[in-house]
């Protein structure tokens, strides 16, 4: 059986990714920060098994890896954790900008590293990072979290050079607007004009984007690296 570590399993999209995956027959190990009582909810659901770490925290997330490794080690790695904020640029502050980087870059860096060895030893391994269709097209209003979603595009593609003659994989998944948490500050009226721009219409789901990444881990996907997916509808047609 193959270990899955999801970072941010307690969110929409990584929850929906833990689902997917125990759903396939791995042994998903749900990474949360804050959502404790979403990730217990998840394991009672789906018998994925919580662990508790700060993705921002090197020691925290060397300690959750060091976990797994007792049980074989992570097989596959999704980068799922991730923080979002709409604010004006001349508004964004120090600790905003920071707070942005730690989690969506500096946290994929840290679980990465933690867990790379192992893939290296054993000639096989995935990575799958969550970024977002405005790390390819920017968003007003959202400077430092495209900018933060562009640098984990720009880490994908590094890394899957560095990675693929030791047989990992590295990709990515850049979904496009995706009803969550992130995006409950939308009014009907938002939901609306966004439906508009999007070709296939609607708002996408959690699921929409867990399949994206399920595949990636696949077998199907054994000769596809470096690869940033949209799904987001065709909006960055």
């Amino acid at each position: 059986m193959k270990n899955v570590f999801i970072t941010g399993a307690s969110g929409g999209i990584g929850g929906a990714a833990a689902e997917r995956f125990a759903s396939a027959g791995y042994r998903v190990y749900a990474g949360y920060f804050s959502g404790r009582d979403a990730a217990l909810r998840l394991a009672e659901k789906t018998g994925c098994i919580p662990v508790r770490a700060d993705v921002t925290d090197a020691r925290e997330v060397a300690d959750a890896i060091g976990t797994i490794e007792k049980e074989g080690g992570v097989d596959i790695l999704v980068n799922c954790a991730g923080v979002a904020e709409f604010c004006l640029f001349d508004k964004i502050t120090d600790e905003s900008w920071d707070r942005m980087f730690d989690v969506n870059v500096k946290g994929a860096f840290f679980t990465s590293r933690a867990a790379v060895p192992s893939m290296i030893r054993k000639k096989r391994g995935r990575i799958i990072n969550v970024s977002s269709m405005w790390g390819i097209t920017g968003a007003s209003c959202e400077v430092h979290y495209s900018a933060s979603k562009a640098a984990l595009i720009g880490f994908t593609k590094a890394l899957a050079k560095e990675l693929g003659p030791s047989g990992v994989t590295v990709n990515c998944v850049a979904p496009g607007v995706i009803d969550t948490r992130m995006n409950a500050r939308l009014s009907e009226s938002d939901r609306e004009a966004l439906r508009e721009q999007i070709p296939l219409c609607r708002i996408g789901t959690p699921a929409d984007a867990a399949g994206a990444i399920l595949f990636l881990a696949s077998d199907d996907a054994d000769y596809i690296t470096g690869a940033v997916i949209a799904p987001d509808g065709g909006m960055t047609i």
